[in-house]
């Protein structure tokens, strides 16, 4: 019975490793081509299986595509929820934009910074399929309540503003955070090496005390 268990055990820990490998895999491929410019073919000779064993897995592309997106959304969209409820009891009655906007971009560069090739993958992932209706509509499904907890906080933080200034700013929070997240090396390029895509630690310097000049002039 031991053994048996023993052997139970090591199929599924083998199970969940040719997982995590077809997950990493498809998530470098999506970063780089999209939704549409990646093929289940590709990604299985990128693990090294064929692609019946892809196929046992998932059903079909879409659903490859939607585990990539929700395996690592939770933890960035959790992250960011606990930093936003942290800053909030921090705050009190008198929360800042640059504080709700360190609270919600820090905690997320610092996650792809730290988390490795792998995270820094699903960074770019999600920079290039924010664009695309696909990815537009996993956005929707896994981000809506962190966004609308930091609309929140920043709606409390200028009570003067219209909703729609605040709305408006926060698209553009987002625009410029999904261009960092996709590390195009263009910034490299421009500033003659003085600037680097990759230099998370940099972007957390300044972004949100960037962002949060723009949401101040928005006020006319």
């Amino acid at each position: 019975m031991a053994g048996e268990s023993k052997a139970r055990r090591t199929k599924a820990e083998q199970r969940a490793q040719s997982l995590e490998q077809i997950l990493d895999a498809a998530e470098y491929l999506f970063s780089q081509n999209g939704l549409y410019g990646v093929t289940l073919r590709d990604v299985a000779q990128r693990v090294g299986i064929h692609t019946t064993l892809l196929n046992y897995y998932f059903k079909d592309k879409t659903n490859l595509f939607e585990a990539v997106f929700a395996r690592r959304a939770g933890v960035t969209s959790g992250r960011r929820m606990i930093a936003l409820e942290q800053y909030e009891q921090a705050a009190g009655d008198k929360p800042t934009v640059e504080g709700a906007l360190h609270a919600f971009l820090d905690t997320d560069l610092d996650l792809y910074y730290e988390g490795g090739e792998h995270w820094m993958n699903y960074a770019a992932f999600c920079a290039r399929v924010s664009n695309t209706p696909e990815g537009a509509a996993l956005m929707d499904e896994h981000f809506d309540p962190v966004v609308l907890k930091l609309v929140g906080i920043l709606k409390r933080a200028l009570p003067d503003y219209a909703d729609e200034e605040i709305f408006w700013g926060y698209h553009f929070v987002s625009g410029a955070l999904m261009n960092t997240l996709a590390r195009t090396g263009r910034i490299d390029r421009l500033s003659g090496g003085l600037c680097h895509s990759d230099d998370f630690p940099a972007v957390k310097k300044r972004i949100a005390r960037f962002m949060a000049a723009g949401f101040i002039a928005l006020k006319g």
